[in-house]
């Protein structure tokens, strides 16, 4: 079952967030990018030329290059095609077969990942669920972790209050994240930063990065 087509909207403005509940410093060393969903399956409802997805791709590609050059580790989630019904459940129920194997599957070309990048397989909304993200967030002793991708009201959303609920503390990416609507990625928004996260803009993650030093990514 295909996505619906997303008309383009403009992105949300921070004056249009409430303020954080919680004023968390960033620390680069314990921090990790996740980059949720960025499949071509998914991206395919959006015209990416124009906004939300423009500035998406744009936004996390810059978060993306700067954790690269500190060492900073970098996840991508990603469905697979052709989902055995015993694993896709009830996620049928609302979305149907999901996609195929092939084309669809892959990272947009503008943010494939490569060998320094970590891929997780996916089956479920959050990033967390049937997959070994805690025990990688651990491994590389991360207890930060910035989300982008999409959708916001969905999996990045369920990310972030899942990673708050394993005391992780989550960073949604206003934009560098998108939604169906405007209306619904707002409603993200809003949610992590009164209930389970903080949510800031590129520009602010990447000034907060911009001071921090090159580190080696180990798990010692």
């Amino acid at each position: 079952m295909p996505i619906p087509s997303i008309a383009p909207y403009a992105m949300p403005t921070p004056d249009e967030v409430v303020g954080n509940a919680v004023s968390w410093p960033l620390v680069p060393s314990r921090s990790a990018l996740l980059i949720h969903d960025m499949q071509r399956y998914f991206m395919s409802a959006y015209d990416n030329d124009r906004e939300p997805a423009s500035a998406l791709i744009a936004n996390i590609a810059l978060l993306r290059d700067r954790c690269h050059a500190l060492g900073i580790p970098v996840i991508y989630t990603m469905q697979p095609g052709d989902q055995h019904p015993s694993r896709r459940g009830i996620l049928a129920d609302f979305w149907g077969t999901g996609m195929s194997n092939g084309a669809q599957t892959e990272v947009i070309a503008e943010l494939r990942p490569d060998d320094r990048d970590i891929q997780v397989t996916k089956w479920r909304y959050s990033a967390f669920q049937r997959t070994d993200l805690r025990e990688l967030l651990s491994y590389y002793k991360r207890d930060h972790l910035m989300v982008t991708g999409v959708y916001a009201h969905m999996g990045c959303m369920l990310s972030a209050a899942e990673a708050f609920m394993s005391d992780i503390r989550p960073f949604l990416v206003l934009d560098a994240t998108a939604d169906f609507s405007r209306e619904e990625h707002l409603m993200a928004l809003n949610y992590v930063a009164r209930r389970c996260g903080a949510v800031l803009t590129t520009d602010e993650l990447m000034h907060r990065l911009d001071g921090a030093d090159v580190r080696t990514t180990t798990a010692g």
